[in-house]
């Protein structure tokens, strides 16, 4: 060995990780791929149960929906600002794209809820748990998304399922983190106090963990959803529909105008849904009213109430004049 070598063994001396990767994956991809086509089937399914009906819906009745949502979470002024952000988004003519959006990042936040609630819990309980989890959720948070792109079209193909799955590996990590944190934060006191009375590990967790870990999972909640918004345009690159879609057009076409409105159209979304989750997140922490005293339950029911009166009403009017008849 000369003296080069010995000053720079790595030139003689190095792992192909590289290639043993390619060799496996492409292993995986030939003895296992239908497997991997088969866990398409309900992320397809759910996938196109929220596009049909956020883009079977007229805009307008949607856009009433969501305001409606957001009058009963927080109020009426938030509900007016989403109404006329939502109406801006029709009136860009992005109107389709974005509830196709809106359709994809919901699967992926439905699903990471599935998902991450259930094993922030678990890590939280058991420390073997957290222990393997930890590295797997670092390696989630940090390796670069386009890395993943290419295994996950080998072994899932192209389109919009395979878009959600990559959005759920990017976004599922600080769901569980924070459901995690939340319930490790639980005062202990309130623990002894249960087991004390007797209560099961099963009536700790739903009746005192994650009540009081709710605002912490639900801060989850929103940074998956930031999350998922921010891989639409990534996404768009295994031909994703929606919004990202757009932004990738443009800019392939220099067209400053389709990428500046597709990009708008996200950043709208964005608002709207973190000031839902937003609202929500405070309601979970101060509950002044309940959520039949607010918003648009409290109208409907004062207007059940006045039918039933009247009713009544009139039935008392009808006995009184007959015993004044007698």
């Amino acid at each position: 060995m000369n003296l080069e070598n010995v000053l720079n063994p790595f030139t003689v001396w190095h792992v192909p990780l590289g290639q043993w990767l390619e060799t496996g994956l492409h292993w995986v991809v030939q003895h296992y791929r239908p497997l991997f086509q088969s866990i398409k089937w309900p992320i397809d399914q759910l996938l196109k149960a929220f596009d049909s009906a956020l883009t079977g819906i007229p805009p307008v009745i949607m856009i009433l929906c969501f305001g409606l949502i957001a009058w009963q979470i927080a109020g009426w002024r938030l509900a007016v600002k989403i109404v006329t952000l939502l109406f801006v988004v029709g009136i860009l003519g992005i109107w389709g794209e974005t509830m196709t959006t809106l359709s994809l990042v919901l699967s992926a936040v439905f699903l990471c809820i599935a998902i991450g609630v259930p094993l922030g819990v678990l890590t939280a309980r058991s420390s073997r748990a957290a222990a393997f989890c930890r590295p797997i959720l670092d390696t989630m948070q940090t390796i670069p998304s386009f890395v993943y792109l290419v295994p996950v079209v080998m072994l899932f193909g192209i389109g919009n399922v395979p878009g959600v799955i990559v959005t759920i590996i990017f976004a599922l990590p600080p769901l569980i983190r924070l459901t995690t944190l939340g319930i490790q934060q639980v005062p202990e006191e309130v623990v002894e106090a249960m087991r004390a009375f007797g209560a099961t590990n099963h009536q700790l967790l739903l009746k005192a963990q994650i009540p009081l870990a709710l605002p912490s999972i639900l801060a989850g909640v929103n940074q998956t959803l930031m999350m998922s918004l921010s891989m639409v345009v990534v996404a768009s690159m295994i031909a994703v529909g929606g919004l990202g879609q757009m932004v990738l057009r443009g800019i392939g076409r220099l067209d400053i105008g389709q990428a500046a409105t597709g990009g708008i159209g996200i950043v709208i979304l964005a608002i709207v849904l973190d000031r839902l989750t937003q609202s929500a997140m405070s309601r979970a922490r101060n509950v002044t009213l309940a959520w039949y005293k607010r918003g648009p339950t409290l109208v409907l029911t004062n207007i059940l109430n006045t039918f039933r009166v009247r009713p009544a009403a009139r039935q008392g009017v009808q006995e009184s004049r007959n015993g004044t008849a007698i």
